[in-house]
Parts: structure tokens; sequence; C-alpha cells
């Protein structure tokens, strides 16, 4: 019945601010970009099997009517590596150093990107 996740929606309040960081600090693609009515656009990002799809509404909107999401998390090969590449962006850190999740054998930390929203890099365990 399922196959697996299909894309993450996350809300932002500026798509061009978004698009940046998601491309240029986190090194993601724009595949498709696309205009739904006058107060909707989507932006659609390739990350491996999933897409990552930033939804963008103007007019009344808020963020509390349909929420951001909890966090995404991307899979990476050094978490150390990737938090110095992010301090050297300005990006806000949650963590400063990796964590290491004992029950889960992998290492993680948390960042914010251009709204808030919780990211997350995650260092699965090494087979041995």
């Amino acid at each position: 019945m399922l196959r697996g996740v299909e894309h993450v929606g996350i809300h932002v309040r500026d798509l061009d601010r978004s698009i940046k960081f998601y491309t240029e600090v986190l090194g993601l693609r724009v595949r498709r970009r696309v205009r739904l009515n006058e107060t909707t656009e989507l932006a659609f990002l390739p990350l491996g099997q999933v897409e990552l799809e930033l939804i963008c509404k103007s007019g009344d909107y808020t963020f509390a009517r349909e929420g951001i999401v909890n966090h995404l998390a991307f899979g990476v090969d050094n978490v150390a590596e990737v938090l110095e590449h992010l301090r050297r962006h300005n990006v806000e850190l949650i963590h400063e150093q990796p964590l290491f999740q004992q029950s889960l054998g992998s290492r993680l930390a948390f960042f914010r990107g251009p709204d808030g929203e919780k990211l997350e890099l995650f260092e699965a365990e090494k087979a041995q």
C-alpha cells in the first residue's frame, strides 16, 4: 500500500529567501517552481528518493493554522564537517557539537532554516 515518503512540505514566509538557503547553503537544486493561484507558490527540490516542497502562502495566512513541520532530517557522512559548513554560512545552530545517540548508534545535530524550521543532520552508524 505505502511505498515510502514522496515529499516533505514545509511552509515558508519568503520563497526566494528559502530557495537561496536550501540551494546555496545546503546544496539542493530547484526542480520546479509553480504558482498554484494568487496566494500560493511552491518550489520542489529533489533530495535523494524524497522531494522537499517549499510552500509559500501570501495574504492573511498564518503558520499556526497548518503548522510548519517538526523537523526534516538530512542523512550526512560527517555531522561535524557539515556543522562547520553551516557555521561559515551563519546558520543558527541548535547544537554546536554533534550529539551521540547511544540507542541509535548515530550522531546528530539540529539547526534552523530561514523561517526557524528545525532541520537535523543525521550520521548513521557505520557498519563494522
